[in-house]
């Protein structure tokens, strides 16, 4: 740890730690890339973080907030100095071309993971980054309204699960199988698999308690699986899904959101972040229509890039 400026404002400090020095409840950010160098950076005052962002090297030496996970970016305290926080991102430039960097890129947390992201986007925006991209996650948030959701959309769903001689269920990933029926489901569809196996191997395996495998069986015959993460302790976010293509199953999205709602009520959490809804370039009308029944919120994840 170093102090790097004192009295930033009203006695703030700019420290920079080592690896995994910090607890963070983003398990993501304690997972650096294998071979990338990573350190957090944080503003504190009286020895508490006032906000705090990780920061990977890459090999082609840039910075990034952080790569191979959906989001990285700057995380606060519930209430944030804008002026302070103009002075940070100063001391973050300083600090990351004293190492010879000379490129920033953060993807900022839709605000349902951070309160203060509008006001952060904001400030970046205004401080002349550039933004490289918008995406927009659609969210079911609220402990009690998942309940309520699940008492009155249950008795419906669980009656076509019956009537479809289907059932559903969750738990803790215990093999990996599922990868390789998903990516054949994929290819089938004509879908590209995009996922780093290796490197969700690696994350399941250090994390295990975080990761929750989601299967929908037709008599015995597993047809679909999804796979749900608590990127917080207090969030669900739905990460993969398939269902096998061969088989005509009605309703069968509705089933494995039903499951994840359950899941959600059984690990209490805040809030559940369905995803995003992209086609590269145009948004997918579709699947934010289909989402839109399971959501109440849509909030947007912005990527940001500044060259020094």
């Amino acid at each position: 740890m170093k102090a790097l400026a004192n009295d930033i404002h009203n006695q703030d400090s700019f420290q920079v730690f080592e690896s995994n020095q910090l607890a963070k409840d983003y398990f993501l950010a304690t997972i650096p890339p294998r071979g990338c160098a990573s350190f957090d950076v944080a503003l504190q005052k009286k020895g508490k973080n006032n906000i705090l962002i990780t920061l990977v090297i890459t090999s082609d030496q840039a910075a990034v907030s952080i790569p191979n996970a959906p989001f990285g970016g700057f995380w606060s305290e519930k209430s944030l100095n804008a002026q302070s926080f103009e002075v940070f991102l100063n001391s973050i430039e300083q600090e990351l071309t004293g190492r010879g960097i000379q490129s920033l890129t953060i993807t900022q947390a839709p605000k349902a993971y951070e309160s203060q992201s509008d006001l952060i986007n904001y400030l970046l925006f205004k401080s002349g980054w550039e933004l490289k991209s918008m995406v927009s996650h659609q969210f079911f948030c609220g402990r009690k309204k998942i309940k309520k959701f699940l008492e009155k959309e249950s008795p419906k769903l669980v009656a076509k699960l019956k009537a479809g001689k289907l059932t559903s269920s969750h738990s803790q990933i215990s093999n990996f199988e599922f990868l390789n029926k998903i990516k054949l489901w994929y290819n089938q569809k004509g879908f590209k698999f995009n996922v780093n196996e290796d490197l969700l191997v690696h994350q399941v395996s250090s994390f295990p308690d975080r990761y929750f495998l989601i299967k929908l069986e037709l008599k015995e015959q597993t047809v679909g699986y999804a796979l749900a993460v608590k990127l917080t302790t207090n969030s669900i976010y739905y990460f993969l899904s398939a269902i096998d293509p061969s088989i005509k199953i009605a309703s069968g999205g509705d089933f494995l959101l039903h499951e994840l709602f359950l899941l959600a009520k059984e690990e209490k959490v805040d809030f559940i972040d369905l995803g995003s809804s992209d086609l590269k370039e145009n948004a997918n009308y579709s699947l934010i229509f289909f989402k839109s029944r399971f959501s109440n919120e849509i909030s947007n994840k912005m990527t940001w890039h500044k060259e020094f």
